[in-house]
């Protein structure tokens, strides 16, 4: 729920739910401070309603995803689904901040250690549908801190599961400008507002011939 919730606000919404089917709502301000529940909660609903899901996504809305790549070069739905896989824009090391009122301050009785353990950038990444059902029953014994990229990580760790690192380039978790060629070699792109995304589709999606495998 928005900061800002009234009841012409949960109208629109049932509104929208009742037209499209596409909303899932749970008791919480959809706030940065509350994302690693906002993720959790995505974690339980894929457990509870597509538990036989080989694979899941998680992006934000500020994401370029080129689904055709994602799909066929690095999911390969004609080999069998993995288990206990995840990859994305990938953080092999990240140090705690310890600054008080810091955006991203976590105190020690919270987490002790001084470096996250990896983990894969927030805005977008994938992994096999098994890991949701994993990381939602591991959350429930780790200590939630607000960074949910990094808390995802430290439930990784608890379930001794290994990030897949993608060949460079696929996950880009800062902006890159368009071109039509890169954006057809890559997965995800950061920093990419509503209407610029749907500009770059507009073209991306025109049949265009590009070098070597690119389109």
């Amino acid at each position: 729920m928005s900061p800002h919730y009234n009841n012409s606000i949960q109208l629109a919404l049932h509104e929208e739910s009742d037209l499209f089917h596409d909303i899932i709502q749970q008791d919480f301000l959809d706030t940065y401070n509350n994302l690693t529940l906002k993720t959790l909660m995505g974690m339980e609903w894929v457990t509870k309603y597509c538990p036989k899901a080989s694979y899941v996504l998680k992006i934000d809305s500020d994401m370029f995803l080129n689904v055709g790549y994602l799909v066929h070069n690095l999911l390969k739905p004609e080999l069998p689904a993995r288990k206990n896989y995840i990859s994305g824009y990938y953080v092999p090391k990240f140090a705690v901040n310890r600054e008080k009122g810091g955006k991203y301050y976590v105190p020690k009785e919270v987490y002790a250690s001084d470096m996250y353990p990896p983990y894969v950038a927030g805005p977008g990444y994938v992994f096999s549908g098994d890991m949701a059902k994993k990381i939602y029953d591991v959350a429930q014994i780790v200590p939630l801190i607000h960074m949910e990229d990094a808390f995802v990580g430290i439930c990784l760790e608890k379930l001794n599961v290994k990030i897949t690192v993608s060949p460079p380039n696929l996950f880009n978790g800062h902006r890159i400008n368009y071109d039509h060629c890169q954006f057809h070699a890559l997965i995800m792109v950061h920093h990419y507002s509503p209407a610029e995304l749907l500009q770059v589709w507009q073209d991306f999606t025109a049949s265009r011939k590009c070098p070597s495998n690119k389109k």
